[in-house]
């Protein structure tokens, strides 16, 4: 699909921004390059201001030390968040063999070191390959996963000792463009490897490095770490905090829906039908167990569905 992103207009101390019904807040998906140092809630504090709404959300984190794409969704685009979280997710990062942390990354402190350079490319690349495809992964201890019902990061922090059971994700692709040898500020050999990686939604890219480091016997962590796609939206459609602020860049929701999901044209009987939370037959193609935008005769979405036993239960309306 080709990029139509509309935008909310540019912001003056005289009022609303234009471009707004009535004045009001803007309604879409807004693709932010978020900075690092900021947690993907501040982003969402800081576009509550923005978009001069409460009613924000995103669609899946990005730790503190990341950049990179984070999708936000404004009023009637918060309905899609927890779909578009769903899809696959690409980064680019740094990871530095030779040391763990804490954290599994460069915000934790350094547990353990070990000469790593006599890593070989070979070897290098014998472990990227055991971590690709459909794995079992742990995510990091420092993280937000509830263990019965408390944060990770809470427990470690107040010193728990606990385990987080592993959990299938999908690795489509890892892979290495530059191995550059250093010496950390400790004194150790390390290796810094430039990375690629593609993956399902809830893979921990630092518990790659983690465990990529463990398997070669040297320990190691997260240095750098881009978020360049997440599902259709990749960093090329994002802006900066500042630049949104300057001119808020919406994507609409009919745009945002029909880009993530699997479009149905639907006839009016049908699609007031589904208004009404009516489930109707949906066609095979579609399947089932999956996110199905549905649009009218005037190319309106209507709702998003997902196939069940042969049905399109709705997941929300948007009429």
């Amino acid at each position: 699909m080709s990029k139509q992103n509309t935008t909310a207009g540019r912001r003056d101390e005289r009022g609303p921004a234009s471009g707004t019904k009535d004045g009001g807040p803007a309604d879409g998906l807004v693709i932010v390059d978020k900075p690092s140092g900021f947690t993907s809630h501040d982003v969402v504090a800081k576009m509550r201001g923005i978009a001069r709404t409460r009613r924000v959300g995103h669609a899946g984190t990005l730790d503190p030390m990341a950049t990179g794409v984070l999708v936000l969704g404004v009023e009637r685009a918060t309905k899609l968040l927890g779909h578009l979280a769903l899809t696959e997710k690409e980064y680019l990062g740094t990871i530095r063999l030779g040391q763990n942390t804490v954290t599994d990354d460069a915000e934790g402190e350094i547990t353990s070191s070990a000469d790593a350079s006599a890593v070989t490319r070979e070897a290098i690349d014998a472990g990227i390959a055991e971590l690709t495809g459909e794995i079992m992964q742990v995510p990091s201890k420092v993280s937000a996963i509830k263990i019965d019902g408390k944060r990770s990061y809470k427990r470690a922090r107040e010193g728990e000792d606990f385990e987080i059971p592993a959990r299938p994700v999908t690795v489509s692709s890892f892979t290495v463009y530059d191995v550059r040898d250093a010496v950390a500020e400790d004194g150790t050999a390390v290796q810094d490897l430039v990375v690629s990686v593609v993956c399902s939604s809830g893979t921990y890219i630092r518990a790659l490095a983690r465990d990529l480091g463990a398997g070669l016997g040297t320990g190691g962590h997260l240095t750098a770490l881009r978020r360049t796609r997440v599902g259709p939206y990749g960093i090329d459609r994002a802006q900066t905090l500042e630049q949104h602020q300057e001119e808020l860049t919406v994507l609409p929701v009919a745009d945002a829906a029909a880009a993530a999901f699997p479009r149905w044209d639907v006839d009016a009987r049908r699609a007031k039908l589904l208004l009404n939370g009516v489930r109707i037959e949906l066609p095979e193609e579609y399947g089932s167990g999956r996110a199905v935008a549905v649009f009218d005769p005037e190319g309106r979405f209507v709702a998003l569905v997902e196939g069940l036993k042969g049905k399109a239960k709705s997941l929300a309306v948007f009429g």
